[in-house]
């Protein structure tokens, strides 16, 4: 086996290889484009030089406003992930799926992360998610979604495929203080880097460094002195590996489908048979690819166990990926930035030494001045020249300025555009006389260009969804109370449970039971998406079609306008229903109580009239038969009679309370009626009274800065 100092070695060593095979370039590649994005775009020994002659070196950032666009395209679509319930799957269940994403995404702040991410992506042509468990707020744990510097994560240097799936290892180098240390990994690592000094390190700069990037900047200066202890300040390189290794691993398999899951490295024998004989399962070797995970800083290992994820934590964004390769946005943009830069100094330059091209004149002609002093003099505005004889006396005419030189600067502003896929149309810029549908058009169309980036983006969406699905298939297990808002504007808190175990021992919403595939669709912004309804409803009222007030309200951008429209909903009694709408509701469940008792009556009468028939009957029967009974013959006739009586005063009372029970619905009814318009009246009367008070208002400061005008001016 192994020593730790042996594996350490080994972690740093794979870590150097990939870095110098490929990350290295990439860090370069990512600073300049990071630097042109910032408007650093001019070489340092370049630009002094240029300052020592004389010469302008102008920076016009259009990498800037150009980037700018394709964010604000990013922008403008969010994720919106779904599940479908595939192998022994339930759609109640991807249901709940999908509301776990929710909860997981508002968590997160999922929106703002991905635009961090999408940025990294299209300036320096990477971007990466991190994707663990944390146990910081839950035992059990909890999905995090964290963002990570692209520079700091080494991706192995033979892969050649988007998805890191089908990676070998990755690196996530981090700088730690030996406090962190301590904090993560416990406190006879952090002792031991304490105590060393700067050659006590096996690995000497690569694993110590007291100036690691952040908001000072990598030119910043530490003080020295007893008022900063620099031993304190000391970052350590952590080095997080995660590779995959060979294991043979039991897998349960389920003899009627085939489906296979790996057996927990946990389960001992008995529960093994245990949970095969039960759901009768059999229980197979295979050979698969499993996650190791070994972090270490210097020569010390820090962790060295399995890692408890299907997959790399890391999920990639690249813009443009051809085979290994990623190609961002902004470094193509490069060169026709520099010739626009070049370009416009170049013609202010020439600008500059033409203006005063000097003077021809005659020795001595010069009266107030000497020729020195023309020559310093000259360019100034409102210069008086005393001559002897002013047609001794010539401004030289200056050059030209060269005709192909702002033709230059043109085509640089026509290659950045091209090149970024990002027209004037898309960043607003378009020409007055250009048509609105024309603009319209063009932006589609740039979108269009724009849409591998967004499709990559769209990729990276669905690598997180699937990781989180496997996640919390692995981690929530337990039953959990979760809560999640709705995306419209008076959407309320929902709560709901998952893995919940019903009195019968059943479990609702059981995550770890089947197999779901992702679905991942764009949904616009909010903030865009009620820009587009409240113009699409407006146009609709204006054609006549009744769109409800507070539904305009609700897609406005009216401070307070979700009390607004509530406001507008109970004055138009489309609000919580009121007393007297409450009573009304009642009364009217009363009505179908009593039709369905009517029913019921009219049912019991016709079995009465029944009986009453088959008695007759049956009389007429015995009469036919042998002489009949006076007094049996009385009897039944009495009998019919009563029923007969009973029948008709049941109906009687049936129809009373029928007439009033509609009368008193008809009368709660035209109160209801009547206290809905009494309140529309008097919020209509509010409403005229506030404007009447606003007219006023500003009549009177009107009047009132008028008379100060006055005053002033009689002052």
């Amino acid at each position: 086996m192994a020593s730790q100092t042996e594996i350490a070695r080994e972690n740093y060593d794979r870590y150097a290889y990939a870095r110098q095979n490929g990350h290295l370039a990439f860090i370069e590649k990512d600073r300049k484009c990071n630097d042109y994005f910032k408007g650093v775009q001019w070489d340092e020994n370049v630009k002094r030089s240029l300052e020592r002659r004389g010469r302008p070196a102008l920076t016009i950032n259009k990498v800037l406003s150009t980037c700018a666009a394709v964010f604000g395209e990013q922008l403008r679509n969010r994720a919106d992930v779904t599940f479908r319930a595939a192998r022994n799957g339930t759609d109640e269940t991807a249901t709940a799926l999908a509301k776990t994403w929710v909860h997981f995404a508002n968590s997160n702040m999922y929106d703002w992360k991905e635009s961090e991410v999408a940025a990294d992506g299209f300036i320096g042509s990477r971007g990466f998610f991190d994707l663990r468990v944390s146990f910081d707020d839950h035992m059990m744990g909890e999905a995090q979604l964290r963002v990570l510097n692209p520079n700091n994560v080494v991706i192995d240097s033979d892969a050649e495929s988007y998805d890191p799936d089908e990676w070998r290892e990755v690196f996530v180098t981090k700088w730690f203080t030996a406090d962190e240390v301590e904090r993560n990994y416990g406190a006879d690592a952090a002792t031991e880097l304490r105590g060393r000094t700067g050659s006590g390190f096996m690995f000497a700069y690569d694993s110590i460094d007291q100036l690691p990037d952040s908001f000072g900047g990598p030119d910043r200066i530490v003080p020295y002195g007893d008022a900063l202890d620099l031993s304190s300040r000391r970052i350590h390189r952590i080095i997080e590996r995660q590779f995959k290794e060979l294991r043979r691993v039991e897998h349960f398999v389920d003899l009627r489908t085939g489906d296979m899951r790996p057996v927990p490295d946990t389960w001992d024998r008995n529960r093994i048979a245990y949970v095969a004989s039960t759901y009768n399962l059999g229980v197979v070797p295979k050979t698969i690819d499993v996650i190791r995970w070994v972090t270490s800083v210097d020569n010390l290992v820090l962790h060295n166990e399995r890692s408890p994820f299907k997959h790399f934590t890391p999920v990639p964004y690249f813009p443009f990926f051809r085979r290994g390769a990623t190609v961002g946005i902004v470094e193509n943009l490069m060169s026709p930035q520099d010739l626009l830069n070049k370009a416009t100094s170049q013609e202010l330059h020439v600008i500059n030494t033409t203006a005063n091209s000097g003077y021809k004149t005659k020795r001595g002609n010069l009266k107030n001045m000497s020729i020195e002093e023309l020559e310093a003099r000259g360019a100034e505005t409102g210069l008086v020249i005393e001559l002897e004889d002013i047609n001794q006396f010539e401004k030289i005419q200056p050059n030209q300025i060269p005709t192909g030189l702002d033709r230059l600067g043109y085509l640089a502003d026509e290659h950045l555009k091209e090149i970024s896929m990002v027209s004037d149309s898309m960043r607003g810029f378009d020409r007055a006389d250009v048509a609105a549908k024309a603009i319209q058009a063009k932006q589609v169309r740039g979108t269009v260009n724009l849409a591998k980036p967004f499709d990559n983006l769209a990729f990276t969406r669905h690598l997180v969804a699937r990781n989180l699905l496997d996640i919390l298939q692995e981690f929530y297990t337990e039953e959990r109370i979760l809560n999640i808002t709705g995306r419209d504007l008076t959407a309320k808190t929902e709560e709901f449970t998952i893995n919940q175990v019903t009195p019968e021992g059943t479990i609702i919403n059981d995550l770890t039971v089947g197999e779901y595939q992702v679905v991942v669709t764009t949904v616009p912004a909010r903030d865009t998406f009620e820009q587009s309804q409240f113009q699409e409803a407006l146009e609709l009222r204006q054609l006549g079609i009744a769109i409800p007030d507070d539904v305009l309200v609700e897609h406005s951008h009216l401070d307070r306008k979700s009390e607004i429209a509530k406001r507008i909903q109970d004055a138009q009694g489309g609000g919580e229903p009121s007393a007297a709408a409450q009573q009304l509701e009642q009364l009217d469940l009363q009505l179908k109580q009593l039709e369905a008792l009517e029913k019921q009556a009219n049912t019991q009468v016709k079995q009465a009239n029944a009986a009453l028939s088959a008695a007759r009957a049956q009389k007429e029967l015995k009469a036919l038969s042998a002489e009949g009974d006076p007094k049996a013959e009385a009897q039944m006739q009495t009998e019919a009679a009563k029923l007969v009586f009973e029948r008709e005063k049941f109906m009687h009372e049936l129809e009373l309370r029928r007439q009033e029970l509609a009368a008193e619905i008809q009368l709660k009814r035209e109160q209801a009626a009547a206290e809905l318009q009494l309140k529309r009246e008097q919020y209509a009367a509010e409403q005229h009274l506030k404007q009447v008070e606003t007219a006023a208002r500003i009549r009177a400061n009107n009047q009132t800065s008028k008379e100060g005008d006055t005053n002033d001016a009689r002052q």
